[in-house]
């Protein structure tokens, strides 16, 4: 992707009024520690998205550290459902349009209920998935708070 190419995700923050910084990577991380390694930033405030079914057949989006572990029955919580499961990754671009690896909180196909981990509010800044492989925005939580209807919780094992 060339530098200067936008995402969905950043159209969208730029929509709002909301600033972001751009991270593009030549080479495509295996796993999100890596990506945090590759654009230097601590895996603390570097987050996964993880989309999940919901025992009532509703879809939830959760996102959480790269170094960290979905906790189902915590998420399934902060859902308020009696439980959560993984999404089916071949399921992933049909229901998101994003790839396995590239996915980001913004701009899915349709609006689903978005629960970041409560460490988010932490930082000034942090990064997640710009949407597309090897491409990730540096933004304050709050931005993402206005962009998607966010809520906090503990979410992690």
């Amino acid at each position: 992707m060339e530098k200067s190419e936008k995402t969905n995700a950043m159209r969208i923050l730029e929509s709002q009024g909301e600033s972001y910084e751009p991270i593009y990577l030549s080479v495509i991380p295996t796993d999100g520690v890596s990506a945090a390694n590759a654009i230097g930033c601590d895996p603390a405030c570097v987050f996964k998205t993880l989309v999940t079914v919901g025992s009532d057949l509703s879809h939830y989006v959760f996102v959480i550290p790269v170094a960290q572990t979905l906790d189902l029955k915590k998420a399934a919580k902060a859902a308020g459902v009696k439980s959560v499961e993984m999404l089916p990754q071949k399921m992933l671009f049909p229901l998101t349009g994003y790839v396995h690896g590239g996915c980001s909180p913004i701009g899915m196909k349709k609006p689903f209920p978005t629960f970041f981990d409560e460490t988010a509010i932490l930082f000034d800044k942090i990064v997640t998935s710009a949407g597309k492989l090897g491409v990730f925005l540096r933004t304050a939580p709050c931005s993402f708070e206005k962009v998607v209807n966010v809520k906090y919780a503990d979410l992690v094992r």
